[in-house]
């Protein structure tokens, strides 16, 4: 029961993140947070505020579909979040995972990587 409450946790915080609304992305991501994007650029958590900060991203508006979600408990408070997800606006699939770590009683964003699928 306990596991299925956390995994239900961490997928509402990774939609969440998904509407790169810039509380929750500050709220959410780990200060020495990192990511190997689908774009295959790599962003950092000031990269993320900035891009939501500026508005230069547009993808607030985009809407995705989350399949496949399931976590792994690595350590106590680490958990290794799989899923794929479908932007909706080109139908774009995406193979992603993140590391989630409790730090200070509150989960957050310390990795996440999007591999596009063919």
């Amino acid at each position: 029961m306990q596991h299925l409450l956390l995994k239900e946790q961490i997928l509402y915080l990774e939609k969440q993140l998904m509407t790169y609304d810039y509380n929750e992305l500050n709220e959410h991501l780990a200060d020495d947070f990192f990511e190997y994007g689908s774009s295959g650029n790599i962003f950092d958590n000031n990269a993320q505020l900035d891009a939501v900060r500026d508005d230069r991203t547009v993808t607030n508006s985009i809407k995705y579909t989350v399949t496949e979600f399931n976590i792994k408990l690595l350590a106590s408070d680490v958990v290794l979040a799989t899923y794929r997800s479908l932007r909706h606006n080109d139908s774009k699939l995406v193979l992603r995972s993140s590391v989630w770590k409790n730090i200070q009683g509150k989960w957050q964003m310390i990795f996440h990587q999007g591999t596009p699928t063919k």
